[in-house]
């Protein structure tokens, strides 16, 4: 097993207290200085310790490099950040969605940064074009559906599932949720805003039932009958086909992916990120950048995509046995600094087309 796999048993109650540490630390920045140690990075993440510590951990063996980790809601994080300021104590900021990253760029909670490693290893696209975040896994969100109740012949694209014959037959999540309108905003981008306005009137329209619960109740819907065709993210698919819980394989069992826009002349299936960026209060600004660039190497990116069920952003990394099932697909190389670019836009657009 490598070091990931050996840290990623490291005990519940040290990664614990390594949070109570920093939260005790981050609470004191309010009100006085900090003094920080030279072999210390401190990270905020909105991913589920699970899902990061024990690669942090591999880091801090490698690197002799103390990794003091808090994680949290990604929203609350971004506002945590904000109201600590420049005596926040996070070095850097792990979120998921290119629309949050923007949003914590946005908000100034973040500072630009390049090395010659992350130029060279994350694609152009993946990254933010001013270099405030990178990509560390993609996720697709793509079209599901009850194989039952349709014909994978009947679906090509996005834009087509405002076609009149879904009517009453889609479900789908709240517009409020970032990951609807970042797909959203990236229709903005390759179709424009009139014809975006008016696939977004035609698809709320095909509605089933009102927006509901997040992707794993949508697929369970499927699975149901509740509704024939959905929108969600592939690691959500991915999760239900690896649990232990027998209910959840059958869900994965009773519903099919189908990547959409895949013809010759079409974008391809909407990515996501999960990304990373240094806070703009930094101190340990060159551990910081050693950690980013630690996880974009290669045994980094397998395991980050095989614990969270995502596809790596490093080319020539296979994506995890979880997803191979899925086969191969062509995915849009549009660059997500536009999704941050027309969020507010696309927000709105939904808004007039009803969809709440």
């Amino acid at each position: 097993m490598n070091a990931l796999a050996d840290f990623s048993r490291a005990s519940t109650r040290s990664l614990l207290k390594k949070s109570v540490t920093l939260m005790a630390l981050a609470g004191a920045t309010i009100a006085s200085s900090v003094s920080y140690a030279a072999g210390e990075v401190n990270v905020y993440s909105a991913r589920k310790e699970a899902l990061i510590a024990p690669a942090l951990d591999a880091f801090s063996k490698a690197h002799d490099v103390t990794v003091n980790l808090v994680t949290g809601d990604a929203d609350a994080l971004l506002r945590r950040l904000q109201v600590e300021g420049d005596a926040s104590p996070a070095d850097v900021f792990i979120t998921v969605d290119a629309g949050r990253l923007y949003r914590a760029k946005d908000a100034g909670v973040l500072q630009s940064f390049e090395t010659d490693v992350l130029n060279d290893v994350v694609p152009d696209h993946l990254h933010d074009r001013d270099g405030y975040w990178y990509g560390l896994s993609q996720r697709a969100r793509v079209i599901f559906y009850n194989p039952k109740k349709v014909d994978a012949a009947e679906l090509s694209t996005y834009e087509a599932l405002a076609d009149a014959k879904w009517k009453g037959r889609i479900c789908t999540r709240s517009s409020s949720n970032i990951y609807n309108q970042s797909l959203v905003a990236s229709m903005i981008e390759a179709d424009g805003a009139e014809a975006t306005q008016a696939w977004l009137n035609g698809f709320v329209s095909n509605l089933a039932r009102p927006p509901f619960g997040g992707d794993t109740d949508l697929l369970k819907a499927v699975a149901a009958g509740v509704c024939d065709i959905t929108l969600a993210n592939t690691y959500y698919f991915g999760r239900l086909g690896q649990s232990e819980n027998a209910k959840d394989r059958e869900v994965y069992n009773k519903v099919a992916l189908f990547w959409p826009n895949q013809a010759e002349g079409e974008r391809g299936a909407h990515v996501n990120v999960s990304g990373i960026g240094l806070t703009a209060s930094a101190t340990n600004i060159d551990n910081a950048k050693l950690l980013v660039e630690y996880l974009t190497n290669h045994e980094s990116q397998v395991w980050y995509a095989d614990v969270n069920n995502e596809y790596p952003v490093v080319e020539g990394v296979a994506p995890p046995k979880s997803l191979q099932p899925f086969g191969e697909f062509k995915a849009d190389s549009m660059s997500l600094s536009v999704l941050g670019d027309n969020n507010r836009q696309a927000v709105e657009m939904m808004d007039a087309a009803g969809w709440k």
